[in-house]
């Protein structure tokens, strides 16, 4: 076994006019190391491509998490689809990821541009067999993964774009190759570099695409624990053994609450120092530091924040541009938790505070609660490992 695992992101937009996209992708994890990337789309766009889509990718990821070989979920979509009898195509195309205990990576593909491989800031070239399956040909790739690998799977709705503006035949998969070996270096995660390639697709299309354009990338990296602290214990007997098991863990650590961060300083004999970090007209409170902890954070106002920001990541992604930038505790905690880690720790307390039962604050121990399963739900969607304790 290895240290590697896989960040798995993707992105679309749909085809002007239509609320519905097309292509759909489907992720099933079959253990805490493998994992099967389905993206499938379906002829043209609308309800009917959607529908067709949906089905091919949902069949797929549910027959290879029963244990059937892929050679067999194949056969069973080949043979299922039709072929439009006008256009001569099979009315859903795919695209299979096969990641097998973050060690290799199995690729099926079919009538979809192929996946490109970057391997060192490069694309590199991948061998591929061709089968005939159903009289339809299918390529398989088996390849052995690599720290910082990143693989490309796309609908035609991106070489497909520009065409007839920006480039006569569209945007060639080579071109797309090289706008992405100038990017993957800096260590975007997944989710943002398909937003990246499927946001210049929307340019290129300038605002109205003439079909559903979707990218999905997996990034293949070293796994980085994360632990977060967020209110003390319902037993003050309980703060030393939840200091202990907090502190003792690899990887980075994170306090949110001012209570709780006083409990820290005592607990490692470090002063707890405000910083007048407050932005203008922002709405999160400072942080502050202790020597020994990565990040000091007010609590419920800057975790709400990070979740607001965890459910925009998960759909539109909008949200990038604030919290990449900005240095107040909810940015840096999403920077922290979105792009760092891959297995996070909550350390949660179940203390009721005081100020929070105030009746003009929208505060209560519910809420604190609601807040971390929440938050826990989100980052699991990520991709994250997630294990929470309560104190």
């Amino acid at each position: 076994m290895n240290d590697l695992c896989a960040d798995i992101g993707y992105k679309s937009i749909n085809h002007v006019g239509e609320q519905l996209c097309g292509d759909h992708v489907d992720v099933v994890e079959q253990d805490g190391d493998s994992a099967v990337v389905v993206l499938a789309d379906g002829l043209g766009s609308g309800v009917k491509a959607s529908i067709l889509s949906t089905l091919t990718s949902k069949i797929i990821s549910t027959m290879v998490a029963a244990g059937l070989t892929l050679e067999e979920c194949v056969s069973t979509i080949a043979a299922t689809l039709p072929v439009c009898a006008t256009r001569g195509v099979a009315y859903s195309t795919f695209t299979i990821i096969h990641l097998r205990n973050n060690q290799t990576a199995e690729l099926i593909q079919y009538d979809n541009p192929h996946v490109i491989l970057i391997r060192d800031s490069k694309q590199c070239e991948y061998q591929k067999t061709e089968i005939n399956i159903g009289g339809k040909r299918i390529f398989r790739s088996v390849i052995r993964l690599q720290e910082g690998d990143v693989f490309i799977a796309m609908s035609d709705g991106c070489p497909h774009a520009g065409i007839g503006a920006a480039y006569n035949f569209g945007w060639k998969v080579e071109d797309i190759a090289a706008f992405m070996e100038t990017v993957v270096h800096v260590g975007y995660t997944a989710k943002t570099l398909a937003t990246m390639l499927v946001d210049e697709c929307g340019k290129l299309y300038g605002g109205r695409p003439g079909d559903d354009a979707t990218a999905c990338v997996v990034r293949i990296r070293r796994r980085e624990p994360m632990n977060i602290l967020f209110g003390p214990p319902a037993n003050r007997d309980d703060s030393d053994r939840m200091m202990s098991l907090f502190f003792s863990k690899e990887g980075k650590h994170i306090i949110c609450g001012g209570t709780t961060a006083s409990i820290a300083a005592n607990w490692l004999h470090k002063p707890l120092n405000a910083k007048l970090d407050f932005e203008k007209g922002g709405d999160v409170p400072p942080t502050a530091e202790i020597e020994g902890v990565d990040l000091v954070t007010e609590g419920v106002i800057t975790v709400s924040k990070v979740l607001q920001y965890a459910k925009d990541y998960l759909e539109d992604n909008k949200s990038y541009g604030h919290w990449s930038r900005k240095r107040d505790g909810a940015s840096m905690i999403c920077r922290m938790l979105f792009e760092e880690a891959t297995d996070i720790n909550f350390y949660v307390g179940r203390a009721i505070n005081p100020a929070h039962q105030n009746p003009d604050l929208p505060i209560n121990f519910s809420i604190k609660m609601n807040l971390v399963e929440e938050l826990s739900a989100c980052l699991k969607s990520m991709g994250k490992r997630i294990k929470v304790s309560y104190f």
